[in-house]
């Protein structure tokens, strides 16, 4: 009865029934991935009008509920019965529809739906472009045809697109126009870069493939205003919104010219992996984690609370290990320490135009490759807003000595607008040569094409 946590990934289940939810009524996470439940999650819900108080009523603490890689095609609908959901993945996707019952999860976070091929085509482009509130706001008007206040909007805007059609002499306009508007992103290829970028994987490494996806990304403008605190203000949201608790995934930027490659992604002991923390000196990582524990339990304590949050809650992550993970590069220098830190040497600053991003996990690939779609959508999303927004160069307290002039021509703003950020691919292999990981792909950045025009 006082069991908290559950794994039963990697088996062959096909139901789940209501004893499991009589036996462990202080189940907080159920790890179902890798089995053959169809529905999710089947008996662990009470039929429709059942109350809490059945036999059969779902664990009422059960906040994280992990099912990838089963055969889910559909969410019962009586999700509601799970009031402190926080944590749902279904991937891969096969969704078509969205129960209106997943809007009475008030604790829900983003979930992972991305990439689902729904049958309301609204729906689905509010779920790739990650809108939380507007979907379950949206689930609770009923949906498309079903909410009266919502269908009264949406026939409004379809008259105005009508009318608007029909003036300027042409159906197809509105269609450019909205392919127009959408954020422009173009991959460079390997083979057509004349010096990539590549990272290799020592043996010590056990994961394989890795799970660690890296990318270059060109044209960023962090000059202007408040441009850079937006980015690190995002790249914080999305490690609480897309991560998710416990941690599944963990970001990191770098200025790409103050790397030197090629990269190697090893691991080293705690007593002699050395790295210089963004705002500290150089240390070795157990006297880092040393400092963190005594500062998250200081924290703790000043809060007054049962947990630990922000980064001292990626330390759970390397206890018991031997040996932690690190991105070196060709100088021997140590320019990331997941999932703890980056480099002061290669840390984001306003004249920073190239960024190299690195996203790992301790448990999946494909979890790297999504949170990896949605850093670049944001960062095109947060470009575009800068140059929208025509702030003025502000000053970040650093040397702006290699800034260049500022750029003060109207006209030219308006030109950089439409030019897209230029994703470089980076391979990932191993010492010998052999591919791990190609990102991006043919297959990656399709969960946010609704709001990303790819150019491949």
């Amino acid at each position: 009865p006082q069991l908290r946590s559950l794994n039963l990934s990697g088996n062959r289940l096909r139901e789940l029934g209501p004893p499991l939810a009589r036996a462990a009524p202080q189940l907080q996470a159920l790890l179902l991935s890798g089995n053959r439940l169809p529905p999710l999650p089947g008996g662990l819900l009470p039929p429709a009008g059942g109350g809490a108080a059945l036999p059969g009523a779902p664990p009422p603490l059960l906040s994280r509920l992990e099912a990838a890689d089963n055969e889910v095609e559909e969410l019962g609908p009586p999700l509601a019965a799970l009031p402190a959901l926080k944590s749902l993945d279904v991937a891969p996707p096969r969704l078509r529809e969205l129960p209106a019952a997943l809007a009475d999860c008030p604790r829900l976070k983003e979930p992972p739906l991305r990439g689902n091929q729904l049958k309301d085509k609204r729906l689905e482009k509010m779920v790739n472009g990650c809108q939380v509130k507007a979907i379950l706001e949206y689930l609770r008007a009923g949906g498309r045809g079903k909410g009266k206040a919502e269908s009264a909007r949406e026939e409004a805007r379809k008259k105005k697109r009508e009318k608007q059609q029909k003036k300027d002499g042409g159906d197809g306009e509105q269609d450019e126009l909205e392919e127009a508007s959408k954020l422009l992103v173009k991959v460079l290829h390997v083979s057509e870069n004349p010096a990539p970028l590549v990272v290799k994987v020592s043996p010590g490494i056990k994961h394989v493939p890795p799970p660690i996806v890296c990318c270059v990304l060109k044209g960023v403008n962090l000059k202007p205003g408040n441009a850079l605190k937006r980015f690190l203000s995002a790249q914080t949201k999305l490690h609480e919104d897309v991560c998710e608790t416990p941690p599944a995934a963990t970001i990191a930027t770098h200025d790409l010219q103050l790397i030197k490659g090629p990269l190697l992604y090893d691991v080293q002991p705690p007593d002699e992996l050395k790295i210089t923390p963004l705002g500290r000196k150089e240390i070795k990582a157990k006297d880092l984690l040393r400092q963190l524990q005594l500062e998250a339990e200081e924290q703790r304590k000043q809060k007054k609370r049962q947990n630990v949050s922000g980064l001292h809650k990626y330390l759970q992550l390397l206890d018991g290990k031997d040996n932690y993970p690190c991105l070196v590069d060709a100088e021997g220098v140590v320019i990331s320490f997941p999932p703890i830190t980056n480099s002061e040497k290669t840390k984001i600053r306003k004249q920073t135009r190239d960024l190299f991003l690195e996203v790992t996990s301790d448990t999946s690939l494909q979890i790297c490759k999504d949170v990896m779609d949605t850093l670049i959508l944001k960062i095109a999303e947060l470009n575009r807003l800068t140059l929208e927004n025509k702030e003025d160069s502000g000053s970040d307290n650093e040397s702006d000595a290699l800034c260049g002039p500022v750029n003060l021509n109207p006209s030219q703003n308006v030109q950089q607008m439409n030019l897209p950020l230029v994703v470089e691919q980076v391979r990932v292999v191993d010492t010998d040569g052999n591919l791990k990981v190609l990102y991006p792909s043919k297959t990656d950045l399709t969960t946010v094409s609704s709001l990303l025009t790819v150019i491949r």
